[in-house]
């Protein structure tokens, strides 16, 4: 019998964080995943948490766990993909420590992910949303110069909420070949660039503050890192100011990777190549910024949808006088 608990905390403790370095996003993460599925064996086996075999989490096991969760907690494909992973991490520690349930284990790192369709309605503002947007915030205070700056960075950057909200003075680069550097997932860092007018608003927005090199640029007014919540919030408050100014923002749900997709949707209309936005945006595959690039095709067939095919006449709508050509015809 060789008990799960130990190899569990041994993965954490040793794998995880010393060998990995591994992010506390990461190592929250994989814990949930776990917590989850040891509650699962034990609501459905009985066996004490504690007093589980490896031997236990078989394939057929795993399996059924993955559809608990699809099914019966409703999670999407990109959630269960990702607790898969975790299990999978945890599997490939086990298979080094203990060979001899390397039969069992190989059958559960075999357990596929799951392909899911790839959207592309992605939801981005216009550049009239942009502007309409970008004036929302009360400039004669405090909070609203921090907010204005934050959309510009937002929109121009294409930064994550976390790397936002992350961003240090001494990341932010004013001189020659100005840029920030950001603080991505897995510990990665890369380098964006800023343009004219970003310059210009995140300088005025330094020089007021104040601030230290290892002070945030987007605080609260206690001076601390600014949470997502407080982030979606602000935008949600200036959406709806916006909304006055721009018709078309009405209804729209603005959110922090709303602004990411904008800033990757303005590169590709600028005819910036797939490849150097995936690295803008800090992808790890440029498979991931094919998203863009369905959208973008998506939007112009609409459009071509709407113009009247080269060639032809225009003529007088004529209503259908079947009901049922009616009925199909206004699907």
């Amino acid at each position: 019998m060789t008990l799960l608990a130990p190899t569990l905390e041994a993965f954490f403790t040793t794998r995880l964080t010393g060998q990995l370095a591994a992010s506390p996003h990461t190592v929250a993460a994989y814990r949930d995943t776990w917590r989850l599925l040891l509650r699962y064996v034990v609501d459905t086996t009985g066996t004490a948490a504690q007093s589980i075999d490896l031997a236990q989490l078989d394939a057929e096991l795993i399996g059924r766990f993955l559809t608990h969760l699809e099914h019966e907690r409703g999670n999407g494909i990109a959630t269960r993909n990702a607790r898969l992973a975790a299990v999978h991490s945890l599997f490939a520690y086990a298979a080094v420590q203990h060979p001899e349930h390397a039969a069992s284990i190989s059958r559960v790192l075999a357990i596929p992910a799951k392909r899911r369709q790839r959207r592309t309605d992605i939801t981005y503002l216009s550049e009239p949303e942009v502007t309409a947007l970008l004036n929302a915030p009360d400039q004669g205070t405090p909070a609203g110069r921090r907010d204005h700056a934050l959309i510009q960075v937002a929109v121009t950057t294409g930064l994550r909420v976390s790397e936002l909200t992350g961003l240090r003075v001494g990341d932010v680069h004013l001189g020659t070949g100005p840029h920030v550097l950001a603080h991505g997932k897995g510990r990665k860092d890369r380098s964006t660039p800023l343009d004219q007018a970003t310059v210009t608003v995140l300088r005025d927005l330094l020089t007021a503050s104040k601030a230290d090199r290892d002070g945030y640029v987007f605080t609260t007014r206690a001076g601390t890192r600014m949470s997502r919540d407080a982030v979606a919030a602000r935008l949600t408050l200036h959406a709806a100011t916006a909304a006055h100014a721009c018709p078309s923002l009405t209804g729209k749900t603005i959110t922090p990777h709303v602004l990411r997709h904008t800033a990757a949707m303005r590169l590709l209309a600028a005819g910036i190549d797939s490849t150097v936005i995936a690295l803008w945006l800090g992808h790890e595959s440029i498979d991931t910024t094919q998203v863009y690039l369905h959208a973008d095709l998506a939007t112009k067939e609409n459009a071509l949808a709407r113009t009247t095919p080269t060639g032809s006449r225009t003529g007088r709508y004529q209503p259908e006088d079947d009901t049922l050509l009616a009925f199909l015809q206004n699907l």
